[in-house]
């Protein structure tokens, strides 16, 4: 099943001596933003030993050089596809696959975290000018299709909702709190985010089930001593 939805996918990596000064400006990326660092250009075209001029005919700013390396960084990871058809086992199955490859590169995605809050602010400030937005949305595509069975059970709305709570769980983001907030291991943080990824899920299935409206979505607020849910006709 191929993955749809997603941003800024890469394309297949160019072959002869285009194809390998490509691969050398992104694996020099990489390492550098591996060790911690956010590189300009420049200070890639130098660490790898090629000219400046050279260098910015491939990445014409840090934002897109920055893009393709995470995108490299993510690799495999945009290609998962399962073929599971229970809901909570098959995003199970995306989480154990795809936190491994995450956290291996975890300074690449942080540095892709930090540039996009930094030109949110400049953005904000409107001195921004025409730079490349960095495009974070690889997890909408991979969230859609490790739910996609859940559709049938819970419906389209729901679905979707379970699909954006997901979205909370999966990624930089999450291992940043998991990891720099609880002081959590990588696979401590991986079980937890696998954990309330299930516990999403089944709770999304029994509201289904039992034929419940979520509060905010059309139902009233419960008042005091009720619970938080209304089932429909009660």
């Amino acid at each position: 099943m191929a993955v749809s939805g997603q941003a800024q996918l890469p394309t297949a990596m160019e072959k002869g001596p285009r194809g390998r000064m490509k691969r050398l400006m992104l694996d020099t990326a990489i390492r550098l933003m591996q060790s911690g660092g956010s590189p300009s250009v420049s200070e890639v075209a130098e660490a790898a030993q090629v000219s400046r001029a050279t260098a910015y005919r491939y990445f014409p700013s840090q934002a897109a050089m920055i893009q393709a390396a995470v995108d490299d960084a993510l690799g495999p990871i945009l290609d998962w596809s399962s073929g599971e058809a229970d809901p909570e086992k098959r995003v199970a199955e995306l989480f154990s696959f795809a936190y491994h490859r995450m956290q291996a590169y975890e300074a690449t995605h942080r540095a892709a975290l930090l540039l996009a809050l930094d030109q949110w602010q400049r953005r904000q400030a409107g001195t921004l000018g025409v730079e490349p937005r960095v495009v974070r949305g690889n997890r909408r595509g991979l969230l859609k299709a490790a739910v996609d069975p859940l559709s049938d059970a819970i419906g389209k709305e729901a679905t979707d909702r379970v699909t954006q709570a997901l979205s909370l769980l999966f990624g930089i983001e999450a291992i940043i709190i998991l990891k720099d907030i609880w002081g959590l291991d990588a696979k401590e943080a991986e079980h937890v985010a696998s954990w309330a990824a299930s516990a999403l899920i089944r709770t999304a299935l029994e509201e289904a089930g039992e034929g419940e409206t979520p509060v905010g979505k059309g139902a009233a607020k419960p008042g005091k001593g009720e619970g938080k849910t209304r089932k429909k006709g009660a």
